[in-house]
């Protein structure tokens, strides 16, 4: 994994854990996980580049909904407490 691409993982993790919902956090960062897992072995140049965007894309919509999130009171989960 390439510096850059590392450092666009952990800034999708670090916005996804500014969710104050606990399920829609849980949800986003187990998504990220598994998004990079599935595509570590990828080669392809193109593909690479492609995958890279989509990442930026995402990490772009995810600023936006933790801001949504934000603006709407959340009662703590069981499993939060």
């Amino acid at each position: 994994m390439s510096n850059k691409t590392l450092q666009l993982y952990r800034q999708l993790i670090r916005e996804s854990k500014k969710f104050k919902s606990y399920n829609f956090k849980e949800y986003s960062i187990r998504r990220v996980s598994l998004g990079f897992r599935e595509n570590k072995n990828v080669k392809n140049s193109e593909e690479l580049d492609k995958l890279y965007k989509s990442a930026e894309e995402n990490l772009q919509m995810l600023k936006r909904q933790t801001l949504i999130n934000s603006m709407y009171a959340h009662n703590k989960l069981v499993v939060e407490q």
